[in-house]
């Protein structure tokens, strides 16, 4: 479990935390790490998830994620989009 202090509103910077954490896990040999609930967006987002530039941003970062994942397995929270916005965990 990678306890990281993430920033409201900041997901490059949450991003970042997110990708060294991964890297530090995979050092130790870890076969998975996970991640606090909405670790890329911090919590709680509030206002800042009606603005859809900032739900992109999340998902963008998210894709970028996804991509460092080939040796470990990431539990990561961050916002989707379907219908309507909602709290989710990916696995990859």
């Amino acid at each position: 479990m990678a306890q990281i202090n993430v920033v409201v509103g900041d997901v490059d910077g949450n991003l970042q935390k997110i990708l060294d954490w991964m890297d530090r896990a995979h050092d130790v040999n870890a076969d998975i790490v996970t991640f606090p609930e909405l670790a890329l967006t911090g919590y709680p987002p509030e206002d800042l998830l009606l603005k859809p530039q900032f739900i992109d941003a999340n998902l963008a970062a998210l894709d970028k994620i996804i991509s460092r994942t080939r040796e470990i397995t990431a539990v990561i929270g961050f916002v989707d989009r379907k219908d309507d916005i909602f709290n989710a965990a990916a696995i990859s």
